[in-house]
């Protein structure tokens, strides 16, 4: 049961970058199915961030990969340049 309140605790977090760029909104997570980990945050960009929009895909969302995030509290903190 934790770990689903974790989840829905994590959802509509902001993500902002360690340079202070706001990023986005965490929309949803992609999880490996038999190891459990958590692979990629998929995010909302902010329309205001001209680097997140351009990393949007076709379906308007960015895929991060897990290994970007720098710490979790009130704000997602990612490290822009693993991100790509």
């Amino acid at each position: 049961m934790a770990k689903y309140m974790v989840a829905r605790q994590l959802s509509g977090k902001k993500l902002v970058t360690s340079e202070g760029e706001d990023f986005g909104r965490l929309v949803d997570i992609e999880v490996n199915e038999i190891s459990g980990k958590i692979e990629y945050l998929v995010v909302e960009p902010n329309p205001d961030n001209d680097s997140a929009e351009s990393w949007k895909g076709e379906d308007g969302v960015v895929k991060l990969p897990y290994e970007s995030v720098l710490a979790v509290g009130d704000y997602i903190i990612v490290e822009k340049r693993r991100s790509r």
